[in-house]
């Protein structure tokens, strides 16, 4: 069976493109302020800092927080 190879030809290499901070920052900072209430939900919603009454909030993130280290008992 031959094989054929395409000879190589000589074109331009591709340049990366450079994302503008004006298109980062509105996500980076969405991510950003996501990212804290998340870390505020699992390490902290619980006693005198919940924002929310009972138990609700602790029982659906008790296993993260073992998880990441946080102790809540």
């Amino acid at each position: 069976m031959a094989q054929h190879v395409a000879p190589p030809t000589a074109a331009t290499p591709a340049v990366p493109v450079p994302l503008p901070l004006k298109a980062i920052a509105p996500w980076a900072a969405f991510f950003g302020v996501l990212m804290l209430v998340l870390l505020y939900f699992v390490g902290a919603e619980q006693g005198a800092t919940s924002v929310f009454s009972g138990a609700g909030v602790h029982e659906w993130v008790h296993d993260a927080r073992h998880l990441l280290g946080f102790p809540c008992h």
